[in-house]
């Protein structure tokens, strides 16, 4: 996604309970190496998108029913 002049990097995670630390748990360091890895691949791939700065954001879910709950939005989620 653009958000002005930054090419953002948009993780969706959901979860059910938070019995495991919830939605915005999940993303461990494990996780922020791949998505550091794909964003490294995309950028390689379109390299007009190259030279712009990046961001890395996660929207995050959580619960039944959640076409009620609000989301979370974390801009600038991990810096890698």
């Amino acid at each position: 996604m653009l958000d002005a002049d930054t090419v953002v990097f948009v993780e969706v995670r959901y979860r059910l309970h938070a019995s495991h630390g919830g939605a915005l748990a999940s993303i461990d360091a494990r996780k922020q190496r791949k998505l550091a890895l794909a964003a490294n691949l995309f950028l390689q791939q379109e390299s007009c998108w190259a030279t712009y700065p990046c961001r890395f954001d996660v929207v995050a879910m959580q619960g039944s029913g959640h076409a009620g709950q609000p989301l979370q939005w974390v801009k600038n989620a991990f810096d890698c």
